[in-house]
């Protein structure tokens, strides 16, 4: 899809006015075309000695329309840097030697996913696997021989019937797919290749890869080697009807010699993510005991080798914990984990206590909204992180407990330092429902004037249990910059606020979230700068099923724009990519045993009260929330007579964002939308002050 055809598609359903330099006029201010033109830091991996880093420098192919990546090297002091790989590919997950004389990483430059690596000395790099699939979790032995990574591996499969011979030069249909397992297809991957990811290792000069591990069943991508390099820690779910189960699994020794394996763990829940000790004596992991939750923190753990004994270094912690690596001496370990909207690098003691904040600057990777992530790598006291801000993309930062972090990039300083971004200020606030502290953060058009009105635009995250925060995100600069003040709120449910936070919205997902959030529009009203009768409202994924929730409970939207939702549960649950997860976690069981549950928390249900122009948006290829809902929602709000229209993305998966022009699509069509019906005329008057109370209406339920 070229940049020619979304601009053409978004004046096909009438969506940007007949002068486009209206909206993103100003070349001061962020382009849609711009986009093209950043660039973000990820997988930063530091060397055994910590003194180079290798990362991921990623980018946008705007001839192909592809996110792409090529691997840079840094000095860890000077910060000065050079590429170790460049052209149009996929290069990532590098790894270095224990030595550090080598780094393996996997790339897809030359047509297929293979292993490559680099030997440091002299410069020299080639691929050394002919691999049929692509590998993951690349992870060196101790003595830098062997490389194990999981690869998927084919079941056996035999069809029900066989067809009688077509005659010669007969041109028959495709042969039928047999499916007769419960997850048979995934968002972004699409119809699964019946078969099970499986721990391999292969030398690391190169050779033929060898399975380790056997059976019906998967194995997780996070692998450790023992320290004498004759086992592999690898999480897995070794129950016949494992896919019953979809959060279970347990931390398994294998031998590399022999594939027999040996569970280390035994509880109902997750154990995840093994890491061992620099001693070899221990395994840190994640995990929680599952109580049927939609959603449940994650702990960390230590599992003393010899004696068998687990134990939670993490239990009063209110934050999930993701990524744990041990520090250099073994005396305590690194993590991630989120809190407030703001991603924070954290360390304990191996021994237990206190959660210290290393740092709080870690930059989210996901491009296109404030969500969290990142990634770091720990080295010889040193961390190597990926650090970002609300008016910077990730870039490559190191740091050391009790110092202060140095940023040793600035990837974008070509781009964005020439462009006047929108301010992000924090909003605090009160819901109307049990006054409830709500975080949000408002995003003010770059030429914000004082004394002038500006039309809001609610933008709502997905997850439901997700976060945003003060992070740099090309949506909502590019809906500051065509003039509209932004928020974007975290209503309950939302994650890095804690348990119970989340637990406002277990088996009751809308409800007074949609309270949360009106809270907040109300508080930004009250600052004076917001037009009450020019708001506008959209958001994506669990953000879809709130604003098509919105729409079904108040009026007081101008339009809005639903991206890619939930409109039914029932269908939902029954079409998705986690069937299984949805009827046990998010539900009590299924629709068939609890329809009302299910009814009522569909915004179809409420469809009916709907007056606010709607346009709905999703990929065709979004298996995550399936196409079909929002073609329900759609044809619903035609045999009303509502003024509505679909934006359908071919290719598009849930993410809408695989390819830079569907971001692209999304965002220009849903402004596209709401200058339809944005009142222009109504901007320059006088600020008005609100009673917060007055235009709250009455609370969703």
């Amino acid at each position: 899809m070229s940049l020619r055809f979304v601009l053409a598609a978004a004046l096909a359903v009438g969506a940007l006015p007949a002068a486009a330099a209206d909206l993103h006029g100003d070349p001061r201010n962020l382009q849609p075309t711009d986009l093209f033109d950043l660039e973000w830091a990820d997988q930063p991996a530091l060397s055994p000695d910590g003194r180079r880093i290798v990362y991921q420098r990623k980018f946008f192919d705007a001839m192909k329309d592809r996110r792409r990546s090529n691997l840079w090297l840094i000095d860890a002091g000077s910060g000065q840097q050079r590429p170790l790989t460049s052209g149009a590919a996929s290069d990532g997950a590098a790894v270095w030697s224990p030595s550090g004389d080598r780094i393996a990483w996997v790339s897809d430059r030359d047509g297929s996913t293979q292993v490559w690596v680099r030997w440091m000395d002299s410069g020299q790099q080639s691929p050394i696997s002919r691999l049929s699939e692509g590998p993951s979790g690349l992870t060196w032995s101790p003595d830098g021989r062997w490389l194990a990574f999981t690869m998927h591996v084919a079941a056996d499969t035999t069809p029900l019937a066989k067809l009688p011979a077509k005659p010669k030069g007969a041109e028959w249909a495709e042969d039928v797919k047999l499916i007769d397992k419960m997850n048979y297809r995934a968002d972004g991957a699409g119809y699964l290749k019946p078969g099970y990811e499986h721990v391999f290792v292969m030398p690391a000069d190169g050779g033929t890869p060898r399975q380790v591990t056997q059976g019906d069943f998967q194995h997780g991508s996070t692998l450790a080697w023992s320290h004498d390099g004759r086992s592999l820690f690898v999480e897995s779910n070794h129950r016949d009807d494992y896919e019953y189960h979809p959060i279970e699994s347990e931390i398994y020794r294998v031998d590399v010699a022999t594939g027999a394996a040996v569970a280390l763990t035994d509880r109902t829940g997750p154990d995840r993510a093994p890491v061992l000790s620099p001693d070899g004596r221990k395994i840190a992991y994640l995990g929680y005991d599952d109580r049927k939750r939609s959603y449940q923190i994650a702990h960390l753990y230590v599992l003393d080798l010899d004696s068998g004994v687990s134990r939670a270094l993490t239990e009063g912690f209110d934050y999930d914990i993701e990524s744990p690596q041990w520090d250099r001496n073994g005396r305590g370990l690194y993590f991630g984990y989120d809190r407030d909207g703001v991603s924070h690098l954290g360390w304990i003691a191996a021994s237990g206590g206190k959660v210290e904040s290393v740092t709080g600057d870690v930059g989210g990777t996901a491009v296109g909204r404030p969500y969290p992530g990142g990634s770091f790598s720990v080295a010889a006291g040193r961390v190597a992180y990926t650090h970002g801000t609300a008016a910077r993309m990730a870039d490559v930062a190191v740091v050391e407990r009790g110092a202060k972090p140095r940023v040793l990039t600035d990837l974008n300083a070509d781009s964005l330092a020439r462009k006047r971004l929108g301010e992000v200020e924090t909003l605090w606030t009160k819901s109307s429902a049990g006054g409830l502290a709500v975080q949000g953060w408002i995003v003010k058009p770059p030429q914000f004037q004082p004394g002038k009105r500006y039309p809001l635009l609610l933008e709502i995250h997905g997850g439901p249990y997700q976060n945003y925060g003060p992070r740099f995100a090309v949506e909502t600069q590019l809906y500051a910059a065509a003039g509209y003040v932004v928020l974007y709120v975290n209503p309950r449910g939302s994650t890095s606020y804690g348990q119970a936070f989340a637990d406002h919205i277990h088996q009751n997902y809308p409800s007074h979230d949609y309270d949360d959030l009106m809270s907040a529009v109300d508080a930004t009203l009250a600052k004076g700068y917001v037009d009450p009768q020019q708001l506008f409202v959209t958001g994506g994924s669990g953000g879809g099923v709130l604003t098509a929730w919105i729409v079904g409970h108040t009026d007081r939207f101008r339009a809005a724009v639903v991206a890619k939702p939930v409109i039914n549960w029932t269908s939902f649950a029954l079409t998705s990519d986690g069937p299984s997860y949805v009827t046990q976690h998010w539900f009590p069981s299924g629709p068939w045993e609890a329809q009302e549950l299910y009814w009522k928390l569909s915004p179809l249900a409420h469809v009916g009260k709907v007056v606010t122009p709607t346009m709905l948006i999703t990929g065709e290829n979004d298996y995550r929330t399936p196409i079909s809902e929002t073609e329900q929602y759609y044809a619903a709000l035609k045999l009303r007579r509502i003024d509505s229209a679909m934006i359908r993305i071919p290719g598009a998966s849930h993410g809408i964002g695989a390819r830079p022009s569907e971001t692209l699509a999304q965002v220009l069509n849903t402004l596209g939308w709401f200058e339809r019906y944005r009142n222009k005329a109504a901007a320059d008057a006088a600020p008005v002050k609100v009673d917060s109370k007055a235009a709250a209406p009455a609370a969703g339920s």
